[in-house]
């Protein structure tokens, strides 16, 4: 089970969340997203090093005020788009619109945790009816006191019922190279589902969420011992740029200035490249180069926190081996679809109602900064989305569908709200999932 990062900061009065502004503070990156239509998010629980503040906000309700704006900017999803371009002041003048019974659709999945576990190419459903009553668990947990370990209960009892039904469905559905180890995990989950139904009967809710993270770590870790090597092929012309096949782990330690309440943090970022190889391994490939660390964090507004313009004329990575700036292809993948889209955004494909697997729906969504008005000139930076899921329900945002998502952020994603221009990414480093790199170009001379 991965360890959990802590990020180092002082016991301060919680502030409420606000809603943005429309303006946004100009800065030397030229890529740049209006955010007239989103909020910030208020701060879910985190673990035990950073929940200080939380535990002050957790129980802040929304003024009148709030709600009011909270209605006037969903109003503005149905009524009108702001573009998402480098000028901050421009707005298209005829934005297609989603088609609204989407944008009225249920709740989103707002955990990256589920979000990666529901993009993994696999199609088993027998793993799927075991993960979704242990996922529903934290809404069991939103009820008060101990009542809520009735409907954990509940949960628990559908999500035993669902492994023993379908033990042999989700067996047959293992890779044969990786069979060993994901039953191994079953055994494991099994063993946890015990241990978890001992904490329900001793009424000890607080011990209830750390066994579901371990157990929807397991859940995710059999559904990846499904996914039988690199799912498709990459097209020709990007077969020789870097290519994550894979997924890949980093953590990303950040040096925090001018801010008595945090000092430093570690956020752990998953990155995905079953769904975007290109931008992720692009990603990969420049962590490997060093390309961030040392970098600022060059635009936080509280709608996104945005870094990647290297200091220079240049805007992107400049590859030494062909003094160019490297670019790469606007990347979107769907669901039904086997192979991403590249090139076009899904409006312009007509894809109006498609569901992208890799949502902006997580607070911490990582994607990649590019000209609005040429869908293949991403290079090197990146952003990570601080959104108010509420407002913009799964896959019907004006982001999904027109940029680049590769990852989330899975563990201190809140802080990112703390972070400010001019605060300094120390480094950013693999920990796991490196050898799903192809085509590494850091390792050219030159």
């Amino acid at each position: 089970m991965a360890a959990i990062l802590s990020c180092h900061h002082s016991a301060s009065p919680a502030t409420s969340s606000k809603f943005i502004s429309p303006s946004i503070p100009t800065n030397r990156t030229r890529f740049s997203i209006s955010h007239k239509q989103f909020g910030t998010r208020s701060s879910s629980p985190l673990p035990i090093k950073c929940q200080i503040q939380n535990r002050q906000q957790k129980g802040k309700s929304f003024s009148i005020k709030e709600c009011a704006i909270s209605i006037a900017l969903a109003v503005g999803l149905v009524t009108g788009v702001p573009a998402l371009e480098w000028s901050s002041n421009a707005y298209a003048a005829n934005p297609v619109l989603p088609d609204l019974s989407v944008l009225i659709s249920g709740p989103p999945i707002k955990d990256p945790g589920a979000l990666l576990r529901y993009a993994l190419p696999i199609n088993n459903k027998a793993i799927r009816e075991v993960q979704k009553p242990l996922e529903d668990i934290t809404e069991s947990l939103k009820v008060a006191g101990v009542k809520a370990l009735d409907s954990v209960e509940r949960n628990l009892r559908q999500a035993s019922r669902a492994l023993k039904q379908g033990k042999a469905l989700i067996v047959s559905g293992l890779a044969e190279s990786k069979k060993d180890h994901g039953v191994e995990l079953l055994g494991k989950l099994e063993a946890g589902m015990d241990e978890l139904q001992q904490i329900v009967e001793d009424r000890n809710r607080d011990g209830v969420a750390e066994k579901q993270k371990e157990l929807l770590q397991y859940v995710g870790g059999v559904e990846e011992d499904m996914v039988d090597g690199f799912p498709y092929e990459v097209p020709e012309e990007y077969q020789s740029m870097p290519l994550l096949k894979g997924r890949a782990t980093v953590d990303m330690k950040v040096k925090v200035k001018d801010n008595p309440s945090l000092t430093d943090c570690v956020f752990r970022i998953v990155l995905d490249g079953y769904n975007a190889p290109v931008t992720a391994g692009n990603f990969v490939d420049l962590v490997e180069r060093h390309f961030y660390d040392g970098m600022e964090i060059q635009r936080a507004d509280g709608f996104v926190v945005q870094t990647g313009d290297p200091e220079g004329p240049a805007e992107g990575f400049i590859d030494p081996s062909t003094e160019k700036t490297r670019t790469i292809p606007l990347e979107i993948t769907v669901e039904g679809e086997k192979l991403p889209f590249y090139g076009s955004t899904l409006e312009e494909l007509g894809l109006y109602k498609a569901q992208t697997k890799l949502p902006f729906n997580a607070f911490g969504t990582m994607a990649m900064a590019r000209d609005e008005f040429e869908n293949n000139s991403a290079s090197s930076q990146i952003f990570w989305l601080l959104k108010e899921s509420e407002l913009t329900p799964s896959n019907s945002n004006i982001l999904d569908g027109r940029y680049a998502v590769f990852g989330y952020v899975t563990q201190n994603e809140d802080f990112l709200a703390d972070l400010k221009v001019g605060d300094v990414i120390e480094s950013i480093q693999v920990v796991s999932g490196l050898e799903n790199l192809a085509n590494p170009s850091y390792k050219i001379a030159g």
